[in-house]
């Protein structure tokens, strides 16, 4: 179990708190739960969880002002569990860099589905994989999740973010279509995996600096996919 992936739940009725941990637990993962923000960023200061579930409703903190500063702080994938139906909260939270958003009452199954699709991460670095890679000025560093401009100043990358540049950096000059995306990146499909996509995309573009109307390294070809246009150069 020492080896199994370590998951934060972050939510304060310890009700739904103990079912999440005894689903994951029984699913084989590691838990780790809080009632507060406050205990699990103190918590991070000795622990690397490989996952954060992140109920928006905590009572010392705005939820979404969490998945943000995890987003840009942590490699860790983020899955927003949250009584909000809304659409706009979960557009919100996937742009402020959650990787999944799963509305509550949920089903514990489901729970550990969305979870391992998440933590599958075929695409970001492992052991004795490629984890840099040079494009366009721009470079890419997967160990550390960040993205440093032709400038040489620095932004870091989300799980998620890091997700679908690594996809598009192994796949140059390729058109990848949603089907491909979804065996890629794994998901729900549907609606809300389109719509995530979306969001990562244009969040990613706008870290590369492209224009929204004219991007020059990610275009949209409508009805089939995407294209990454730059030569890629790993290391």
């Amino acid at each position: 179990m020492t080896d199994a992936p370590l998951i934060a739940i972050l939510e304060d009725e310890p009700d739904i708190r103990r079912i999440m941990s005894d689903t994951l637990e029984a699913a084989g993962f590691r838990t780790m739960g809080f009632a507060r923000a406050t205990e699990f960023e103190a918590a991070l200061r000795r622990i690397t969880p490989d996952a954060c579930l992140v109920d928006l409703g905590l009572p010392d903190r705005d939820g979404l002002a969490l998945v943000h500063r995890l987003a840009t702080e942590s490699g860790a994938a983020i899955i927003i569990v949250s009584g909000r139906t809304q659409v706009q909260d979960r557009i919100t939270g996937l742009e402020l860099g959650a990787d999944d958003y799963i509305i509550k009452p949920f089903e514990p199954g489901e729970l550990v589905a969305r979870l391992r699709a998440r933590l599958r991460r075929p695409q970001t670095a492992r052991p004795g994989q490629r984890s840099r890679a040079a494009f366009a000025g721009w470079r890419a560093d997967f160990d550390r999740y960040l993205l440093a401009a032709p400038d040489g100043s620095e932004t870091p990358l989300s799980h998620a973010e890091a997700e679908v540049l690594r996809m598009f950096l192994d796949n140059p000059r390729r058109l990848i279509s949603r089907g491909q995306m979804l065996e890629t990146l794994g998901g729900a499909g549907g609606e809300s995996f389109d719509r995530a996509m979306d969001v990562r995309i244009s969040r990613l573009r706008g870290k590369l600096g492209e224009d929204p109307k004219n991007p020059q390294l990610i275009k949209t070809i409508y009805g089939a996919g995407y294209i990454f246009l730059a030569e890629v150069d790993w290391s």
